[in-house]
């Protein structure tokens, strides 16, 4: 019959898709929103406890160096290897805030980053959710971009809190003057500002290893703990290697070689090589340990 207009099987399927796809009005981009990302792990008890840590560290040193009589005059050769900056902290919220940040660098801010990064993914598996997050369907890729971008967010905010909460409580009680420094002569507020600034971006640049492997972690594992446990004790080891002179130029590799040389910019002028080495090892780092979880997460079996 000539009234008739056949249709090929392909023109049909196209057809049919193009209608489910505009029924169901499904948009992967739309699905696991940051914001409501950033308000799940707002919620959570570690996030707030680890955000309030970060403000309560700065007002504990404050009160040890009033009952301690705000020297450190009693115990010069026990403070490591930052402990000329005992003396410097009370001279000044800059040197209170470095000081703040100089104690925590070496561990605490390590846990800090291990703790969002390493967490984020194996809870989720670990409480049985990430499966149903999965069956939304929010693509595996958007999911792990989401998490990991709200992670950094926190431990990033976590290391900011830190400084910020220092500099407030030191120039409260201490007054504002110049940036002390142990090899160089005072460096004017101002330019002390700038300094301490470059410091958090370059502990934020070194500890994005620190998340790079706790986030690959969370996602080999269903256990959150194994995770950021896992990657503190891969950066403790990295630093016992770096001090075995043995080693020789192979300590260059370590990711933690380079975790002090942050003090280069308390010197004038400012040491940049080391601090180019270090941010650019890092980044490298980071970006590995990402790329494989991504790789991974894409292409495992999620049973939890």
């Amino acid at each position: 019959m000539s009234g008739l207009v056949s249709e090929s099987p392909g023109t049909v399927e196209r057809g049919q898709a193009s209608s489910v796809s505009a029924a169901v009005g499904y948009r992967p981009s739309r699905t696991l929103p940051i914001v409501a990302e950033i308000r799940r792990q707002a919620s959570r008890r570690r996030t707030q406890l680890a955000l309030g840590f970060m403000v309560l560290l700065p007002l504990i040193i404050l009160v040890a160096f009033e009952f301690g009589g705000g020297n450190g005059d009693d115990d010069s050769n026990g403070g490591g290897a930052f402990s000329s900056l005992v003396d410097l902290a009370t001279s000044g919220g800059l040197n209170f805030a470095l000081f703040c940040l100089a104690v925590s660098a070496g561990f605490l801010l390590v846990v800090v980053f291990a703790l969002f990064a390493g967490d984020t993914v194996a809870s989720e598996a670990s409480w049985g959710s990430l499966r149903y997050l999965l069956a939304i369907p929010v693509p595996r890729a958007r999911l792990l971009a989401v998490k990991l971008v709200v992670a950094l967010g926190y431990a990033f905010l976590a290391l900011f809190l830190l400084a910020g909460t220092g500099l407030l409580v030191g120039t409260l009680r201490y007054g504002w003057h110049p940036l002390g420094s142990t090899i160089a002569s005072q460096i004017p507020p101002g330019q002390g500002v700038l300094r301490l600034l470059g410091i958090l971006a370059y502990l934020a640049v070194i500890l994005l290893v620190v998340a790079g492997l706790a986030f690959l972690l969370s996602v080999l594992t269903d256990a959150a703990l194994g995770a950021v446990g896992g990657a503190v004790l891969l950066w403790i080891l990295s630093s016992i290697l770096d001090q075995i002179t043995a080693l020789g130029s192979i300590r260059n590799a370590l990711p933690t070689h380079y975790s002090d040389a942050w003090l280069g910019l308390l010197s004038t002028p400012v040491q940049t090589e080391d601090l180019a080495k270090g941010a650019i090892s890092a980044i490298i780092y980071a970006v590995i340990f990402w790329g494989v979880a991504f790789f991974r997460f894409t292409r495992k079996d999620i049973t939890s």
